[in-house]
């Protein structure tokens, strides 16, 4: 592990909220960061089932900061189900029940386990396992990687020669993502997907086949999508499917050219924008957590890019 100083000469752009969203190049990063968490499903599609919602999304970030929160001084900090609960009855993200029943189904995929030398029996405290945050690095460096695409930065270069600044950057994350309510809700046109198991998966499908512009009439052609693929490739009912789909389709936010969900499928300009502008809250969040971590850490030479305008 390297902890020296690491120059960094940042590129002229910086990357507000706005301009990620808007940068020509994002379709192409929304391309590139939907086939990189596929494949991580592919790899392990148990973790991705516990992550693939967007209320799970918000509790596995949330547990994941706690747990980066142990002290070796005090075997009962970090993440315990007393703490992990309350954090999401605060975020509203779910009920009680739901997020023991969250944290009894990480321990039982051995995501999580049992931390040893806890002599207080009374407090189970839970620590991640390599699966775990494995899985969190690699979200975490393919997040890095598109934000350099967008700014020809090196990030993802200061972040592999430092394991530090994962480990400091992802509080931060969770931190400025779960309070930001452009990303803790999200959009209307596309809540129906989120808020369903898996769904965040199905728009992940989309997104990776999405072209750089859309056709003459506005809409994105995303070529042939069949339900019965997208049901097969991650475990999805043919009846859960098409609940996800219908409320889009009604509203004429998406559609395929032919009857009976046949042929090309197609997005609407509005579907696309408002999902990008909701995907430029979580960049503009990791990358605000990245140079924060970079500061805190003294890992940067130069002065770290104001970025305290991105919110806007």
């Amino acid at each position: 592990m390297t902890t020296d100083p690491v120059v960094h000469l940042y590129p002229a752009v910086h990357l507000s909220r706005q301009t990620i969203a808007e940068h020509e190049l994002f379709p192409e990063i929304e391309r590139k960061i939907a086939l990189h968490l596929i494949s991580i499903h592919l790899k392990t599609p148990r973790l991705s089932r516990l992550k693939a919602s967007h209320r799970k999304w918000l509790m596995t970030h949330s547990l994941f900061a706690l747990a980066l929160q142990r002290r070796p001084d005090d075997p009962l900090s970090g993440l315990t189900a007393t703490r992990f609960i309350d954090t999401v009855m605060q975020l509203g993200a779910a009920s009680r029940n739901t997020a023991a029943a969250f944290l009894s189904e990480l321990v039982a995929y051995k995501f999580l386990k049992d931390a040893e030398g806890v002599t207080d029996r009374r407090v189970r405290v839970l620590i991640l396992t390599e699966a775990s945050t494995e899985a969190m690095k690699s979200w975490f460096m393919g997040h890095l990687e598109c934000l350099d695409r967008l700014d020809h930065g090196n990030r993802q270069a200061l972040a592999a020669a430092d394991e530090r600044i994962f480990y400091t950057a992802q509080p931060l994350i969770a931190e400025k993502l779960v309070a930001d309510p452009w990303w803790r809700i999200p959009p209307e046109s596309s809540s129906h997907f989120l808020n369903s198991d898996m769904g965040g998966m199905v728009l992940h499908d989309l997104i990776s086949h999405l072209p750089d512009q859309p056709e003459e009439d506005g809409r994105y052609s995303l070529g042939p999508v069949t339900l019965a693929r997208l049901g097969d490739t991650y475990l999805i009912s043919s009846t859960n499917l098409k609940r996800m789909f219908k409320k889009a389709e009604v509203e004429q936010l998406l559609g395929w050219e032919q009857p009976r969900r046949r042929g090309n499928l197609w997005l609407s300009k509005s579907f696309v924008t408002d999902y990008f502008n909701w995907q430029a809250a979580k960049f503009d969040g990791v990358n605000a957590a990245f140079w924060e971590a970079c500061k805190s850490l003294g890992v940067i030479t130069n002065p770290v890019p104001d970025i305290a305008s991105n919110a806007a």
